[in-house]
């Protein structure tokens, strides 16, 4: 199956049933191809509005849910973004057309290596993936603009915090079990920190630690 015509048009309605109304979010949606980013068995369903298994046991969350994050991030393009979770490498894509640069890490080398082929592919020259424990982020590129997490903690992790720009703008999801979460949207500020719950959503846990593969 291809992203052609008829596929981008349902592809698009079915984000704006969701909610997704920035028209540059939009726009990137409908350039990024999630097919190019999703492997084996489940390649005919790339362009459903669903999450998608992927190697290593985690999955590639649903379009609707990377659209919405990506609108509540509010990247501008002198931003720098720092992404937790790699994963397939689909929400670093599409946050790349956005962005002036994102760092994205992940604790699963093989992930990174097979993400890694793709932004290279889509020739996305501001991306930089790396293998790591991304619940500690990246203090030495810190401090980010915005900051993506695309697995569950049970509240928003300190080092992120810290490593978000006064101004800054974090979403995260927060939930003790991956049966209740929810989607927060973390403002920096001079004087401390404003929390807005978004929706509820469901991820993979965020897990400490490198991975095995």
């Amino acid at each position: 199956m291809s992203f052609d015509a008829e596929a981008k048009m349902q592809f698009l309605f079915a984000l704006r049933s969701k909610g997704v109304t920035d028209s540059k979010v939009l726009s990137v949606m409908e350039r990024v191809d999630r097919g190019d980013f999703i492997q084996g068995y489940f390649t005919d369903r790339a362009y459903e509005d669903m999450p998608l298994p992927i190697a290593c046991g985690q999955t590639i969350s649903q379009p609707s849910v990377v659209a919405l994050m990506t609108q509540a991030l509010q990247v501008g393009p002198r931003d720098k973004v720092l992404e937790v979770g790699t994963g397939s490498g689909y929400q670093a894509a599409v946050l790349a057309l956005l962005a002036r640069r994102v760092y994205t890490v992940d604790r699963h080398r093989r992930l990174v290596k097979a993400a890694t082929k793709v932004f290279d592919k889509m020739e996305l020259t501001n991306i930089t993936a790396f293998t790591a424990d991304g619940s500690f982020g990246l203090p030495d590129q810190a401090p980010f603009d915005r900051i993506i997490v695309t697995a569950a903690a049970e509240d928003p992790p300190g080092p992120l915090l810290a490593q978000l720009k006064i101004g800054g703008i974090m979403v995260v999801p927060v939930g003790q079990s991956d049966a209740v979460q929810s989607l927060i949207r973390v403002t920096r500020h001079e004087d401390g920190f404003d929390y807005d719950e978004l929706r509820p959503v469901r991820f993979v846990p965020l897990v400490e630690g490198l991975g095995k593969d």
